[in-house]
């Protein structure tokens, strides 16, 4: 299945390479909404626009049990926004769910329960709030029939 708990840098490692467009813009983004009332973001894009992209970036940037620095010491994120750069990399522990594995597995009252024993520590962190941010279209297509 995966890892779902602190999944490391691999995956953004990994696609990292010599034609990368640099989207670390969007880590200062949430960076400016950590500690405040608009902490929970939703990265929405249309399809085939990179969410699973962002999402390993945002892994790799955050996940505390890797030193991503060699990563992102030549983006954006670190030259425009030294402030936060370093404050937050590698700082805290990130839960990474790839929605597609999901799909057919967990309806939406189970998908807590469903996510809970997958992600081990820190159950006390996942509620079902971050369905807040699907559409009502999006949400049935979560759930196939």
């Amino acid at each position: 299945m995966g890892t779902y708990l602190n999944p490391g840098n691999q995956g953004f490692s990994g696609i990292r390479n010599d034609i990368y467009v640099d989207k670390s813009g969007l880590i200062h983004l949430i960076n400016q909404t950590i500690d405040t009332p608009r902490r929970l973001t939703c990265v929405s894009r249309p399809r085939r626009f990179g969410k699973s992209f962002a999402a390993q970036m945002l892994c790799a940037y955050y996940d505390k049990t890797c030193d991503s620095s060699e990563l992102f010491d030549d983006l954006e994120i670190a030259a425009e926004h030294k402030e936060n750069y370093e404050k937050y990399r590698n700082k805290f522990d990130v839960i990474y769910l790839d929605i597609t594995n999901l799909m057919g597995e967990a309806g939406e009252e189970e998908l807590t329960s469903f996510i809970k024993p997958k992600s081990g520590r820190c159950t006390d962190a996942v509620d079902s709030s971050w369905l807040s941010c699907l559409s009502g279209r999006d949400k049935r297509s979560l759930y196939p029939k």
